[in-house]
């Protein structure tokens, strides 16, 4: 389809022939487009690691403070308060501005963020100073996060955004996971000291140095949005960005319903991050391989990111057979399962096996709830939507380890909370049925929705090699309907 006249927007991505996982996935890597957007995702979240781990590390483990619960909250609400802070407003400058400008400009300013915040640290600063530093640091990466995400369907075709999907948002976490190891083993080496962290938190900079210099090298315009406005719209969009994001993910009840199952899980991931770290720092002790301290905590970071690997790999697949509200379904379950079997032990092997689980069950949600706002949602209102569930993600993990705070015992051993994680994960899983079946009643006959550009369209520019029932789908994305976020 030809682009429309005055749209700077490349045209939309021609399909991949039909060919096995390993070929797609060397088809995906060679396309130019993908292969940048895959490079600064990796770049960004790796330095993301390194600096949340350095600082966290800093107000956690340092033997110049003591760490009970609250101190844990507020060392983690000030990691993560910046995504949800940043979000919205984020959202609404996605959908307005040249994304890759967004990128190479946040990335730039991220850098100097990042190595100032590690001046802070190095003159022995602490409090709301050091505080402010990571907040901004942290809110800056919010902008190249949410626009990866919205600029992703401009250089994948849509029936392979899962599997694309799996490979960016798995292989990023991942990244993050591989730069909080080397923030610890940093550590290790240079010293568990306030001062020492700042040579640490510095080591961060190098991944929005490469963050530049790939985005330096994409075509503006090719990444959207597809639709152009004036930067003073934009401003005033600010204001509204969550209420239209909201807007667009009500319209779209497979959106809704994954958003309240990424909602359990964060929730339930959050009580359990908390109890975890409490009994790391204050309860367990080393038995044979498996380490406590901030050596258990590298451990248990490996495991997560092992559960995330397979995560990539399991969903694609699992969403083939059983659509993503299948794999929805069968990831809260599991996942209530393992707190009840795994977590409640409280011992070192039993924790690193949980938490294997927990990150494959909370990286599988968290590609179906990506598939499906990409899928159900036009271009248009994206970011936005995007950025809601950026808010979604954080927000509810910040007021789950806040919570769990407050009723917590400095030692961590509290089953209660562990069983509390596991309704939690059960209660999503009631919530998701209901959007689903809220859904279904207001489907048109037939199941499908019409795919006609609008707040829940598809895609604004279809591909040439896609029908136009291809995009249109059911909402709960079972096997067989003509969407292909299962495929």
């Amino acid at each position: 389809m030809p682009v429309a006249p005055g749209s700077t927007a490349a045209a939309a991505p021609t399909a991949l022939p039909a060919r096995g996982p390993v070929a797609r996935l060397r088809e995906l890597l060679t396309r130019p487009g993908f292969g940048k957007l895959l490079t600064v995702r990796l770049a960004a979240q790796w330095g993301d690691g390194v600096f949340q781990a350095a600082l966290g590390g800093l107000v956690l483990f340092s033997p110049e403070r003591e760490a009970d619960p609250v101190m844990v909250a507020v060392g983690l609400a000030t990691v993560l308060l910046p995504y949800s802070i940043v979000g919205p407003f984020a959202g609404a400058l996605l959908d307005r501005w040249d994304r890759r400008r967004v990128m190479l400009v946040a990335g730039a300013l991220r850098g100097v963020l990042t190595l100032a915040t590690a001046a802070v640290v190095l003159a022995g600063v602490t409090g709301p100073l050091l505080y402010l530093g990571a907040l901004a640091t942290i809110g800056v990466s919010r902008f190249i996060q949410a626009g990866l995400s919205a600029a992703l369907p401009h250089v994948v075709a849509e029936e392979h955004l899962v599997g694309a999907n799996s490979l960016v948002t798995t292989s990023g976490a991942v990244a993050a996971a591989i730069g909080a190891g080397c923030a610890i083993g940093l550590r290790g080496v240079i010293g568990p000291y306030d001062v020492d962290a700042a040579w640490t938190t510095s080591a961060a900079a190098i991944g929005s140095l490469l963050i530049v210099v790939v985005a330096a090298r994409i075509t503006p315009g090719s990444l959207g949005p597809d639709e152009r406005r004036e930067a003073a719209q934009a401003l005033r969009a600010v204001a509204s960005g969550l209420v239209d994001g909201f807007r667009a993910a009500r319209a779209a009840p497979g959106v809704l319903g994954a958003f309240g199952a990424v909602a359990a899980h964060r929730l339930a991931f959050g009580i359990t991050t908390l109890v975890m770290l409490l009994l790391m720092r204050n309860s367990l002790t080393d038995v044979g391989p498996f380490k406590a301290g901030i050596a258990g905590l590298g451990e248990v970071v490996a495991t997560v990111a092992a559960g995330l690997g397979v995560a990539a790999v399991v969903t694609p697949w699992l969403t083939g057979r059983v659509g993503r509200s299948g794999t929805v379904r069968i990831m809260l379950v599991l996942a209530a399962v393992a707190l009840l079997g795994l977590g409640l032990p409280m011992t070192l092997p039993t924790i690193l096996a949980g938490s294997f689980v927990l990150g494959l069950v909370g990286q599988a949600i968290k590609l179906c709830s990506d598939a499906a706002v990409q899928s159900e949602v036009g271009d248009a209102a994206r970011g936005r939507v995007f950025s809601l569930s950026d808010t979604t993600f954080n927000v509810t993990y910040v007021v789950a380890v806040a919570g769990a705070a407050l009723v917590a015992p400095t030692s961590g051993r509290s089953p209660l909370l562990l069983v509390l994680a596991a309704g939690i994960y059960l209660l999503g899983l009631v919530i998701y049925e209901a959007a689903l079946r809220v859904g279904d009643r207001h489907a048109p006959q037939g199941g499908t929705q019409p795919g006609a550009p609008s707040a829940t369209a598809v895609s604004t520019a279809p591909s040439p090699s896609v029908s136009t029932s291809s995009t249109s789908q059911r909402a709960d994305g079972e096997p067989g309907a003509s969407g292909p976020a299962d495929r």
